[in-house]
C-alpha cells in the first residue's frame, strides 16, 4: 500500500501563491508518474499537472505559465508552485501516483486551496 501525505493549503488572495508538497511513502525508482488534480465543489475531478519518471511535463490549459510542477526523487517528494493564483483555482487538490510495474494508481487525502480576498 502507497501513501500520499499532502501538505501546503490554505487560503490565500488573488494573485498570491502558495507550494503543494506531496510527500511518497515508497521509493521513486517504484513510480511511474506522479500528478496533481483538483476538484472543485459540484465538479468532476480534473488533471492539473503531471511529471513523468523522466522529467517531462504536462499542466492543463488553464494553469499554464502560473504552476509548475517539480520531483525531488531522493525525497520521494512531488512539488507544485502556484503563482499568480485566481478565485477559480479553489479547490481541493489531490496528489496521485502510477506505480511500476502496473501503473496502479494511488491517492492522497487532498488539501484546500482557496483564493479569497
Amino acid at each position: 500500500q502507497v501513501r500520499l501525505v499532502e501538505s501546503g493549503g490554505g487560503l490565500v488572495q488573488p494573485g498570491g501563491s502558495l507550494r503543494l508538497s506531496c510527500a511518497a511513502s515508497i521509493s521513486s525508482a517504484n513510480i511511474n508518474d506522479m500528478s496533481w488534480y483538483r476538484q472543485a465543489p459540484g465538479q468532476g475531478r480534473e488533471l492539473v499537472a503531471q511529471i513523468t519518471t523522466s522529467g517531462l511535463t504536462n499542466y492543463a490549459d488553464s494553469v499554464k505559465d502560473r504552476f509548475t510542477i517539480s520531483r525531488d526523487n531522493a525525497k520521494n517528494t512531488l512539488y507544485l508552485q502556484m503563482n499568480s493564483l485566481k478565485p477559480g483555482d479553489t479547490a481541493t487538490y489531490y496528489c496521485n501516483v502510477r506505480t511500476l510495474p502496473t501503473f496502479q494508481r494511488y491517492w492522497g487525502q487532498g488539501t484546500q486551496v482557496t483564493v479569497s480576498s
